[in-house]
């Protein structure tokens, strides 16, 4: 297996691989195939929208369902795990249909994740640059995993340790997930230095109240 079109040949002719699918079959969880709005040409002769045209993501606000439900700021945390992994080969994502417009996606098909250790494809983050939005607890998640104590590289090793074909990932790769988080926050500050907190970061949950607030407004 050598294609031009594939970044990778076999050693001489096979690769190995794997395949697993744990999702119930389409007659019991039906589910739909939809085109990512930044599907990449697979083409040396032309490009996509977006890539060309930095305001492509206002066009993109404009069509349902992206444009009154949340399933832009799921592109936008599918964008960001692609990124992580260095998938660049997100051309579809799946929906279970029981849920509707405002059901979860589904990452399926990460082969080409973790090939290059070395290469950041920044053009995977376009829809975070270009949209720049991003659901607060993603944000929080993220600065969480950049944090000394719990490093995302880290906590990555530790859970792999259990899988029986430990260590799965390569020390490279590992070091290029923290890497990369940091690019991630780097251009979600971009983004607020430009538009601010508050249009940038969607308050996608309630946050609790802590017990010394409630007990304030209680005795006011």
């Amino acid at each position: 297996m050598c294609k031009t079109e594939y970044a990778v040949c076999g050693n001489p002719h096979l690769l190995e691989g794997s395949l697993s699918a744990f999702l119930p079959s389409l007659n019991l969880a039906p589910r739909l195939s939809i085109p990512n709005p930044w599907i990449r040409s697979y083409s040396f002769d032309g490009k996509e929208e977006w890539e060309v045209n930095p305001l492509y993501c206002n066009t993109v606000r404009e069509i349902y369902p992206y444009s009154n439900s949340n399933r832009l700021l799921n592109i936008v945390d599918m964008a960001i795990f692609d990124f992580l992994t260095g998938n660049m080969d997100r051309h579809h994502y799946e929906m279970f249909t029981k849920f509707g417009d405002d059901g979860f996606l589904l990452h399926l098909d990460n082969a080409r994740g973790f090939g290059r250790h070395s290469h950041d494809e920044i053009s995977i983050l376009a829809p975070l640059s270009q949209c720049c939005i991003i659901k607060r607890t993603t944000l929080l998640r993220l600065q969480l995993l950049a944090e000394p104590e719990y490093r995302l590289s880290d906590v990555m090793r530790e859970s792999l340790l259990q899988d029986p074909l430990a260590p799965v990932l390569t020390e490279p790769h590992l070091l290029a997930l923290d890497r990369r988080l940091q690019l991630i926050l780097e251009a979600v500050g971009k983004c607020i230095d430009t538009f601010g907190e508050a249009t940038v970061v969607a308050n996608d949950t309630a946050q609790p109240q802590s017990p010394a607030a409630h007990r304030a407004k209680l005795d006011t």
